[in-house]
């Protein structure tokens, strides 16, 4: 299990509502250290940043005394400056090995363009990134899947690239958690007349690809778009995670384009973990 975590909070709603019934749930799992860390945005705050550093240091020890009490190892920090690249140097320093942070909605969609979170924090860090994808109920927020859940059938999905090692890599930390797992590849390459063809290779790549793993997998070749493939996958195979390479590619392309890891993350229901690939 992933035993540093990193937990960006900006106090909204969603975000603590993430921090008191996930994040102990991920420590029942095995987790073993805590870093609670809030960022004053200094393109939003600017010369006020200065003045609000110290009341927001106070109010996250408070949450950090608070997750104490339930016998939670929680550190605090808060720091000024751009929040993905302050979430980024924080995630190194602790030596965290999984960065937590929670979204509403399509707001990971509509804060890309805006210049924040979720997806420039994939692309600043190279540290794994898991995304709790949550709706709103009522007056309280709902997870597809319950935090204690989320690593029993991930859907692991690979490229044979260099960068499904690190998926790879990435999926054995939690591996002892896994009942039976999904491993996926999506043939969305070559001529029509090549597709038989390729989807025995696939095959073939998949079986060895399994062999890094001790934890049971199913394996599944898909034929289409990978990120359809991916999302229709993990919803028929009841999936609770998805695991997913985010490969480095210019900001304006991803936003434009929208990579596969980019429309997974918009359109999946289920938590998305990401793990940045260079």
């Amino acid at each position: 299990m992933f035993e540093r975590i990193l937990y960006p909070t900006d106090f909204s709603d969603v975000s603590l509502h993430a921090l008191r019934h996930c994040i102990p749930k991920l420590f029942k799992l095995g987790a073993k250290e805590l870093h609670l860390l809030h960022v004053i945005d200094i393109t939003v705050a600017e010369l006020e940043a200065f003045e609000l550093e110290e009341p927001y240091r106070k109010k996250l020890e408070k949450l950090a005394e608070e997750l104490r009490e339930l016998g939670i190892n929680a550190k605090a920090d808060v720091r000024i400056g751009i929040p993905s690249l302050e979430i980024a140097e924080a995630s190194e320093e602790a030596k965290a090995d999984l960065i937590v942070t929670p979204s509403v909605g399509e707001n990971v969609w509509r804060q890309m363009f805006m210049g924040s979170t979720a997806s420039n924090l994939a692309r600043a860090t190279k540290k794994p990134v898991l995304l709790l994808k949550y709706v709103k109920k009522d007056d309280s927020y709902e997870l597809a899947v319950d935090c204690e859940e989320l690593f029993r059938r991930p859907l692991v999905a690979v490229d044979f690239s260099k960068c499904s090692i690190k998926i790879i890599k990435t999926a054995k930390a939690f591996e002892e958690l896994i009942d039976v797992g999904i491993l996926l590849h999506s043939v969305d390459y070559g001529r029509i007349d090549e597709l038989e063809h390729n989807i025995e290779i696939a095959k073939k790549n998949l079986e060895k690809t399994a062999r890094g793993l001790n934890a049971s997998f199913e394996l599944e070749v898909m034929v289409g778009t990978a990120s359809q493939a991916i999302i229709g996958t993990a919803l028929a195979k009841g999936a609770t995670l998805i695991v997913i390479g985010k490969k480095g590619r210019s900001i304006l392309k991803d936003l434009i384009l929208g990579s596969t890891a980019e429309r997974v993350m918009r359109d999946s229901k289920l938590p998305v973990l990401l793990v940045p690939c260079g």
